[in-house]
């Protein structure tokens, strides 16, 4: 009798140490910087159940379907700025990369088939910032290479430039931060950054793929490209990688950018096609292409 309650008690314990997962952390809305807590929370909750009921069935679709949301929204650049960094919530006023971090983890909570602002909230300290935590300016993914490495590690993205043709490798210092610290108020500060220059260490002779402007203008050179890729634009300023990222969307003359555009002043899909556009922004070298993976 005492072996067999011995056997039950022990398979109930084996049971609990496999199914049990330690749940996530949480953050707190006291530790989020609201724009507006009441309409970003809404908002948040309204585009979740809305994209979840429109049933996507890959991810690439989610993004585009989310992307298409924010069209008309704001350009206002530089609204994650504050002390002391916390994470910020902006749906209202979005650049190019707040409206690309927003989108994702909007998209990654879907797929993660979660609806509650709290989980956006989750995926997106996780997506932005270096082990997922907000630990001071010096651990957000300010480089876009850097929040790529850092995603495809996690999951939750996945780089496709260098699985489609006529990709090409690019070696760049990602060192603009440093050697513009006078353009970045929180680099006053001496801790923060050294914090910033020992995470440009890891990017020196950075090498990545890109595709470059030219191979895209050519005759079905964005063939390869689906509606919801996120693309990131390459650029030719030194110590620089990325400088505009936006979501591919399809129409009649082929690939156009969604984006938030500064000379727009708003979130909007380009009249350009992507050639087009690639042929007249001159300090453009190329493009990334990343898609959020199925979780």
């Amino acid at each position: 009798m005492k072996n067999r309650l011995y056997y039950i008690i022990m398979c109930a314990v084996l049971a609990t140490a496999f199914t049990y997962a330690p749940p996530a952390h949480a953050i707190l809305p006291t530790e989020v910087r609201w724009h507006n807590e009441s309409s970003d929370t809404t908002k948040i909750t309204d585009i979740l159940i809305k994209v979840t009921n429109a049933h996507p069935t890959t991810p690439n679709e989610t993004v585009a379907l989310i992307a298409k949301e924010f069209i008309g929204t704001p350009y206002v650049a530089g609204t994650l700025e504050g002390s002391p960094e916390m994470l910020t919530v902006n749906l209202d006023e979005l650049d190019c990369t707040t409206f690309i971090d927003i989108v994702a983890a909007l998209a990654l909570t879907i797929e993660e088939r979660r609806s509650s602002w709290q989980d956006f909230l989750h995926n997106l300290e996780q997506m932005r910032y270096r082990q997922g935590r907000v630990d001071g300016y010096g651990s957000r993914l300010h480089y876009i290479s850097d929040w790529i490495v850092s995603n495809n590690h996690r999951g939750y993205i996945q780089e496709m430039t260098d699985r489609l043709p006529n990709s090409h490798y690019q070696v760049k210092t990602l060192d603009y931060m440093s050697r513009h610290r006078e353009a970045y108020p929180a680099l006053k500060d001496s801790t923060e950054y050294e914090r910033i220059k020992s995470a440009e260490v890891g990017y020196r002779s950075h090498r990545f793929p890109y595709i470059k402007s030219s191979s895209l203008m050519g005759k079905n050179g964005t063939a390869n490209l689906k509606e919801g890729d996120i693309v990131a634009l390459t650029t030719k300023t030194p110590g620089l990688d990325v400088s505009h990222m936006g979501i591919i969307v399809m129409e009649k003359d082929g690939p156009h950018l969604l984006h938030a555009s500064s000379k727009a002043g708003k979130v909007v899909i380009d009249k350009l096609n992507l050639s087009d556009y690639l042929r007249k922004a001159h300090q453009i070298t190329g493009l990334r292409v990343i898609r959020i993976k199925e979780q």
